[in-house]
């Protein structure tokens, strides 16, 4: 049975930033701000108490009777009860003999173009485990993009503003950036064993490298230019925030109006219609979330029971990637010709190259993953080379066809007498260029 190492991973990460903000709160209170005390608070207990709700959402422990369960979850201690639960589970699964299992059937990666059907058995502990498991995925997910991200881009600001970084400060927002990436992470894998759930996926030890460098370039550029521009235009970030945001909220919900289906209901049987109708807007508050720093990996899709999209639209991908990266260069630059005297002594041009290189760098790891390292990579219809290739290739079509049609645009708008002063070698290998018309021009 697999040692359940996410499960600590989360709680380990909750716990250090849940006491961390509490002592820095503490700090800005003798300090005088309250307001940096208050926004500190805010970016802390709102995500701890929707772990707690996710974590009795998902268990199910609303419509079962465990009060000190409900008990500890108010007094937000319910991730650490959850994890001594899951290792006395794990620890007692390797003494004592289940009699009754489950028998799962899961298809393996293709090899050599055929992909064989095996049969797993699973006893009631290790299903125990994969509910606890994804329960702490998903909270990870929560914390990560509803408080950490908030939080680490608030005290990037401060620091920022106070020309300093103190120990506990930083200490903080390494914190709130592991807890980011690894939230991230969390989703693409979540992203991966959704997609492919037939099949049994493995994730090798470069595959979690590779997806860690690239998360972490991607959101550490994106909080600097977002607390950089925040610095100098403050009235504006709210327009850039709201427009994100509502575009991404949004997004799901127009897609499903649009498809004309029916309204969801079968996300949970004890459910009303208004509870289904706040779970689906807390999930597409939160795909909003976490598109506002990086890639979501996941695609919502309401009309769908599974609520994701199975589908890999590599062309939702480039258009992300394309314009948050000319969005990141935009803020850049009205930072640029905006900043005050806080960066007298900051290397402006430098820095916008450091951060617009970093952005790439994320998206270079991103497709090394793609293309190298994804465990499902065997199953696309196209590679990234592949794609790549034949974007290329119809560029360079393109191009050719729009020369080929100014040529014969010139020729046409030449004068009879010039055409008749015209050598006879020169009409001669004309010729040629009259017979190939632009489409023979994209096949050579």
């Amino acid at each position: 049975m697999k040692f359940p190492g996410s499960v600590l991973a989360s709680v380990f990460l909750f716990v250090a930033e849940t006491t961390t903000a509490l002592y820095l709160s503490s700090t800005y209170r003798s300090a005088g701000d309250g307001m940096w005390q208050a926004l500190t608070l805010l970016f802390s207990l709102l995500p701890c108490a929707l772990v707690q709700l996710t974590l009795l959402f998902v268990h199910r422990d609303f419509s079962r009777d465990r009060p000190l369960v409900l008990l500890l979850h108010l007094l937000q201690l319910g991730p650490l009860f959850r994890c001594f639960e899951v290792f006395c589970i794990y620890c007692q699964s390797n003494h004592v003999e289940e009699p009754y299992v489950s028998i799962i059937k899961k298809r393996q990666m293709p090899r050599n173009g055929l992909s064989e059907e095996i049969e797993r058995e699973v006893g009631q502990a290790e299903g125990k485990l994969f509910t606890h498991r994804s329960a702490f995925s998903r909270a990870s997910v929560i914390q990560a993009f509803l408080g950490s991200a908030p939080q680490l881009t608030l005290q990037l600001y401060i620091s920022t503003l106070q020309r300093k970084v103190t120990i506990t400060r930083g200490f903080f927002m390494v914190l709130s950036l592991l807890s980011i990436v690894y939230g991230a992470l969390r989703c693409n894998i979540l992203a991966i064993k959704i997609k492919y759930d037939e099949y049994l996926v493995k994730v090798k030890p470069l595959a979690y490298v590779c997806i860690f460098l690239w998360r972490s370039f991607e959101i550490a550029t994106r909080v600097v230019v977002l607390v950089l521009f925040t610095s100098v235009l403050k009235a504006w970030v709210v327009m850039i925030i709201l427009i994100n945001f509502l575009s991404f909220f949004f997004y799901p919900w127009i897609l499903f109006w649009c498809s004309g289906s029916p309204f969801p209901e079968n996300i949970e049987k004890a459910l009303s219609r208004v509870g289904t109708t706040i779970v689906l807007c807390f999930l597409t508050f939160l795909y909003a979330g976490i598109n506002m720093f990086c890639w979501s990996a996941v695609q919502l899709k309401i009309n769908n029971p599974d609520l994701i999209s199975k589908s890999q639209n590599w062309y939702q991908l480039l258009v992300y990637y394309m314009l948050r990266f000319v969005e990141n260069a935009f803020l850049l630059l009205m930072w640029y010709l905006y900043k005050t005297d806080i960066y007298m002594y900051v290397c402006a041009p430098l820095l916008i190259l450091q951060l617009l290189i970093g952005y790439c760098t994320a998206i270079l790891f991103m497709l090394v993953f793609y293309q190298f390292f994804h465990p499902c990579k065997k199953l696309f219809s196209t590679s990234v080379s592949e794609g790549l290739q034949e974007w290329l290739r119809c560029v360079c079509c393109d191009c050719r066809r729009q020369k080929s049609c100014e040529s014969v645009g010139k020729a046409d708008l030449r004068s009879p007498a010039d055409i008749d002063e015209t050598p006879s070698s020169s009409k001669i290998s004309s010729m040629p260029s009259e017979i190939l018309n632009p489409n023979e021009f994209c096949s050579i």
